[in-house]
């Protein structure tokens, strides 16, 4: 049996176990996609030819919440336009508006209000747009928003980030500085941290996250592991060619208390071609709700 059916068929065991204590619990479904940014010269795996799979992996996805990385202005004009449903938080990180690449959120408008947020750069001086100062030689940015359920008032921190991928000392310090925020923002409440870390699950950017005591401490699960501890080929960028090897560097992550239903790498294409050079990765949640 293909891994990529063992994978499925985890999915859908753990979801079919989960259902039965999931009431009261607030459901959500994540989505995290770096969609390569629209101007690389990728020849015919450049944006015009795969807009359409990007918004239609959204679409049949159907998350709460879809943490977007590498996207340029136009490409979430565009994305949005095939997902009409969402609406977005963030800005792009070279001018704190609209130049450069975004770390977006996108959300379902006819669930969730946004309540507060924003975007700070990973650097020391993370309200100054597009500063960088880790070791880093372009912009890093964390958009961050707090998420009210329109119906039942319940609400959930959701941050979206993208990593350096040079830079070993900009990841560890990211990692720092993202813990810190969270615990300064959502002060115990729901909280997922989705994005390209650009980093193995072994690397000390990740562990950071996961850390459980200490200063600053989190102690965020990885959701994907929750459901597939022992899954090997779980590299997620693909090069547009489909790879499976390397290093598992796009995360859903979670507080320890929520429920992890299901979770997946997707490997969707058409005819070998890919909607992006990394594979998106999604997770469906249940928070308990007090």
């Amino acid at each position: 049996m293909q891994l990529s059916t063992l994978l499925l068929l985890a999915a859908t065991t753990v979801l079919s176990n989960g259902n039965a204590d999931t009431a009261g619990g607030l459901q959500v479904k994540l989505l995290t996609f770096n969609i390569r940014y629209g101007t690389a010269n990728d020849g015919d795996n450049a944006w015009p030819h795969r807009q359409e799979m990007v918004g239609n992996v959204i679409r049949d996805e159907a998350p709460d919440f879809c943490g977007l990385q590498e996207a340029l202005r136009f490409q979430i004009d565009a994305v949005r336009q095939a997902v009409p449903e969402y609406a977005e938080c963030g800005v792009g990180r070279e001018d704190g508006k609209t130049k450069g690449e975004y770390s977006a959120i996108l959300y379902r408008r006819d669930r969730w209000q946004l309540d507060r947020g924003d975007t700070v750069w990973l650097s020391d001086t993370p309200t100054e747009p597009g500063s960088a100062s880790w070791g880093n030689t372009i912009p890093r940015i964390v958009t961050w928003g707090r998420f009210v359920e329109k119906e039942t008032g319940r609400a959930i921190f959701v941050f979206n980030t993208h990593f350096d991928h040079r830079s070993q000392p900009s990841r560890e310090k990211s990692a720092e500085f993202t813990a810190a925020l969270i615990l300064r923002e959502a002060k115990g409440e729901p909280v997922v941290l989705m994005g390209d870390l650009n980093a193995g699950e072994q690397n000390p950017a990740i562990l950071r996250l996961k850390q459980k005591e200490g200063e600053n401490a989190v102690g965020l699960v990885d959701t994907f592991r929750v459901v597939h501890p022992d899954a090997k080929d779980v590299g997620t960028f693909n090069g547009f060619e489909g790879r499976t090897d390397g290093e598992k560097i796009d995360f859903v992550f979670v507080n320890p208390s929520a429920k992890v239903v299901s979770a997946e790498i997707l490997r969707s294409n058409r005819d070998g071609r890919y909607p992006s050079d990394h594979f998106p990765v999604n997770a469906e949640l249940v928070f308990p709700m007090k």
